[in-house]
């Protein structure tokens, strides 16, 4: 599928532009945008661009998630608080969350924030990255509609629930390691679809326990409940899928039981066969190195430990080993001067909601 790359000069306020369009306030929708593109700029592409429309301006459309966003904090304290996001937009309940957050912890060292109903939050390494620029440690998770089956199970029970820790570090860039407790995300498989590929087999089981492999079909099936995703380490104990399986029901605890919200098959979207938001649950915790040992101390010792990993020695046809957060910078150092590249259907899907709302945008692929 041809792609066409797309300048952040007119990325940026597109797509500005269109969540204002959609109803989101101006402020609001520059965090949406700024939340989005981060993972474009480090090339994680299933959940940049290609998600704008079906995920956050579709949901809009179909009253499922509003574009104002009432953020109520429920309960505080000096260094947590709950929040209630109203279903509103994601990425503004988890950027005002983080914020509050680092504040707690640069007062008294640590903070967290739990929070519930919510939607999708897009790239939860945007969130850690918040603290590590803050010289803080990062973290953050959140549940998400029902894709992962339990160890020796066929039934979609838990979200793809990422795991979210930044770093700050003495390099350019910081630690981030940030992946979903499934063997792959749902965003993935949406980017296969997309792309006409096949999901490799191993990823994702049927009912009757069989690898699926056909993307378009396992979209449908993942909704349906005759597929669900295997947990990270894979199928059964044989490659330790029980790991994956016991860090998704963390994450599953900790986005639902501080702040008392919706869990497992509550979060499928679906309520007698008719759309509904999706009641999210997240959290977000800021530590502040300066209340051990030193930031500058903290990034030094970081940054010795990774360059020792990076400097061991490879294994035969490697020349390079990397470090969390290494290839999003190699990503964003490529891309800083020229942009996104842009597949047909997103292309398609942009070009629709521009005139669909009757922005003046002239696209790279329309010269």
């Amino acid at each position: 599928m041809a792609k066409t790359v797309c300048g952040w000069d007119i990325l940026i306020p597109f797509i500005t532009d269109a969540f204002v369009g959609a109803g989101v306030p101006r402020k609001d929708a520059e965090i949406c945008t700024d939340v989005l593109l981060e993972s474009d700029r480090r090339g994680i592409e299933s959940h940049g661009v290609n998600r704008f429309k079906p995920i956050y301006i579709d949901r809009i459309k179909a009253g499922i998630q509003n574009p104002v966003t009432n953020f109520e904090i429920l309960r505080e304290t000096a260094t947590t608080a709950v929040v209630d996001g109203h279903d509103g937009m994601g990425q503004v309940i988890g950027y005002k969350s983080m914020e509050m957050a680092i504040a707690k912890a640069k007062k008294y060292g640590m903070g967290m924030v739990a929070v519930r109903n919510s939607c999708h939050y897009g790239i939860a390494g945007y969130y850690a990255t918040m603290a590590t620029k803050e010289g803080m440690i990062g973290m953050t998770g959140t549940n998400a509609r029902p894709s992962i089956a339990p160890t020796f199970g066929v039934e979609n029970m838990l979200g793809t629930n990422p795991l979210t820790i930044g770093l700050p570090t003495d390099e350019p860039y910081p630690f981030v390691i940030d992946c979903a407790t499934s063997i792959t995300q749902r965003g993935k498989i949406e980017y296969f679809a997309r792309m006409g590929m096949d999901t490799p087999s191993g990823m994702v089981i049927g009912r009757n326990g069989e690898p699926l492999t056909d993307s378009v079909a396992i979209l449908d099936q993942l909704n349906t409940g005759e597929a669900a995703l295997a947990p990270l380490g894979g199928i059964g104990e044989e490659l330790a899928g029980y790991k994956g399986y016991g860090y998704a029901t963390v994450i599953e605890i900790l986005s639902a039981a501080l702040q008392q919200g919706c869990f497992l098959t509550m979060l499928t979207g679906k309520k007698d066969g008719k759309l509904v938001p999706y009641h999210l649950g997240h959290f977000f915790i800021a530590i502040d190195t300066n209340a051990f040992m030193g930031e500058e101390e903290f990034k030094k010792t970081a940054g010795d430990i990774l360059r020792q990993l990076r400097a061991s020695t490879k294994a035969p046809g490697h020349d390079r080993i990397y470090t969390a957060g290494e290839k999003e910078w190699d990503v964003w150092q490529s891309r800083k001067d020229s942009g996104v590249p842009i597949n047909e259907a997103v292309q398609k899907e942009m070009s629709s909601v521009r005139d669909e709302l009757k922005l003046g945008y002239v696209f790279p692929w329309e010269k």
